[in-house]
Parts: structure tokens; C-alpha cells; sequence
């Protein structure tokens, strides 16, 4: 697997995962020569190498000078992110676009979740282009991977936590304090929280929308959401 990006590759290296080898650009300077220096103290392998390499390397040609290669992503099970007492679980209901996924795990690493749950189909995996667009986020949050959604949310509602979709026609989020062990739902791109998955939440949260457009990305939905958790959990 291969880690591109400046951001993307500076969090890896502050992980305990393996990392092979780095392809840096000749003439590194700035961020690059923090990798560089960064590399060297744990003794990873660097290549210096030209642009057109890396050109070639790249996955979405988005390198900024610089790729790791890494084992493959390991993701984790359900319950290696479960057990605390103030506890937010992201549950990604059929997120496909490798783009929304890699910002769910931005967004979810942020506000201090526990780990991101995502079914084993239909759905975006952790992939280069999702550890990139996560800006290095992927590589300090759990993510595990389940048979479906709805067997994640039982064994959730077991442990004791509370789950919300985040769907329009709901209750204000704003009406809610979001404090406990915490797990929301976030739907795919198109047709959001899936029925069944819906009828087996606690409760349905929604946003209160203004403008002309009738939705908003999984990801800012999602952000604002879990920032109400963090602002419930800090006694605002």
C-alpha cells in the first residue's frame, strides 16, 4: 500500500506501522526534509528520485514530492473500539466515494472518535486515495470492517450505547445532548440512512437546512454532528 501526500505520509511516520521504504523527491526542502529527517531516525529507506518517477508511482497524482510504501492497512474489530464510558462510534452506511470516506475519517479522528465501522459491502475500503484524502488520519483511527451495519448497531445497543441516524425528517441535533456512548449513522452519497437501518436506530438526527439545496456532503454532516458530541461532552 502507498501513502501519498506531504500530511498523509508525516502522520504515518508517527505511527508504529511498518513502513518499507519513502520515494522522495531530489532537492527535498521544507516539509520534505522533515520526512527525510523523520525517515532516518527510524531507519526506513529513502530513495531519492525525480518528479517523473513519482509521477509514474502515483496513484492519484497528488504526491507532493513524496510516497511511503506500508503494509497493508489493518482494519480492526468491532470491539477493540468499544468499552468506554464517553464513547463516539462512526457507523458509515453505504459511504462508496473514496473521497467522502477519507473525510469521514478526517472528521472522525478530529472530534476524538473511537473508531469508524464500514461493512464489508458496498462500500469504499481504506485504500491509498482514502489514507491520502483523510490527510494522515487514517492512520491514528480504528477502522473496522463488519459483516453488515445492522449486526454492528445490535451488538452496539448491547454495550450500552445510543445510536443516531443522521437523516433528514428527524429531531434537531440541536435539541439532543449527545452525551454517553455515542454512535452515529451516516448514509451513502444517494440514499442515505437504508430504511432498515433507520427503523433500528434510537433516534433520527437531522440538520436544520436554509437554503435552496436539500442536503448537505455525508462529511460536513457528519462534522457537525460530532462536534455536538464533543460540545456536550466538554459541559457547553
Amino acid at each position: 500500500m502507498k501513502a501519498e501526500g506531504r500530511n498523509a505520509v508525516l502522520e504515518l511516520l508517527k505511527t508504529d506501522k511498518t513502513v518499507d521504504k519513502i520515494l522522495l523527491q531530489k532537492d527535498a526542502q521544507g516539509v520534505l526534509s522533515k520526512i527525510f529527517a523523520e525517515a532516518r531516525r527510524k531507519n526506513i529507506r529513502v530513495q531519492f528520485v525525480s518528479k517523473e518517477v513519482l509521477e509514474k508511482e502515483s496513484v492519484g497524482g497528488r504526491h507532493q514530492g513524496v510516497i511511503a510504501y506500508t503494509t497493508d492497512f489493518r482494519y480492526a474489530d468491532l470491539y477493540d473500539i468499544t468499552g468506554k464510558a464517553e464513547s463516539l462510534i462512526i457507523l458509515c452506511d453505504g459511504i462508496e466515494d473514496v473521497h467522502n470516506l477519507g473525510s469521514i475519517l478526517r472528521v472522525a479522528e478530529c472530534a476524538g472518535a473511537d473508531g469508524v465501522v464500514i461493512p464489508n459491502a458496498k462500500s469504499a475500503c481504506v485504500t491509498e486515495a482514502v489514507i491520502r484524502i483523510s490527510a494522515g488520519a487514517a492512520e491514528h483511527i480504528k477502522v473496522a470492517k463488519v459483516s453488515s451495519i445492522n449486526h454492528a448497531i445490535d451488538a452496539l445497543k448491547e454495550q450500552g450505547y445510543w445510536i443516531y441516524a443522521l437523516e433528514a425528517g428527524g429531531e434537531s441535533v440541536y435539541d439532543n445532548r449527545l452525551t454517553g456512548k455515542v454512535a452515529l449513522v451516516v448514509g451513502g452519497e444517494d440514499s442515505g440512512v437504508k430504511r432498515l437501518t433507520r427503523e433500528k436506530c434510537d433516534k433520527v438526527l437531522s440538520l436544520p437546512l436554509f437554503g435552496k439545496v436539500n442536503s448537505l456532503n455525508a462529511s460536513v454532516a457528519l462534522g457537525i454532528a460530532a462536534y455536538e458530541v464533543v460540545r456536550a461532552r466538554m459541559g457547553k
